[in-house]
């Protein structure tokens, strides 16, 4: 049987699980509203947001920050050699591995 603290860890892993989810959705929505209004400093605010809540809720779910740093990486790669329209059209898949490599190594 869990013991009285570990129960509270497990309640506490819960919530801020479904505040991390709330603060996802409530980063979109700033982004969107940001767009809307073309304000660059919010929309770059609210993009860094969206990422660090990324981070941190996969942290909560068990999976490290380089963990999720290899996966980022690999998707990139899978776009790039998949030929994406995005990568077709401007190379940014290109040129995020680039930075991406640039950052990790």
């Amino acid at each position: 049987m869990a013991s009285r603290s570990e129960l509270i860890d497990i309640a506490r892993n819960a919530k801020t699980i479904e505040w991390l989810k709330a603060e996802l959705i409530g980063g979109v929505s700033a982004l969107f509203k940001s767009m809307l209004k073309n304000h660059e400093e919010a929309i770059t605010d609210s993009l860094a947001n969206i990422v660090v809540a990324c981070y941190l809720l996969g942290k909560r779910m068990g999976i490290s920050f380089s963990r999720l740093d290899i996966k980022i990486e690999n998707k990139v790669k899978a776009n790039i050699s998949k030929g994406h329209e995005i990568e077709q059209w401007y190379g940014d898949f290109s040129a995020l591995s680039n930075y991406l490599h640039g950052k990790l190594m």
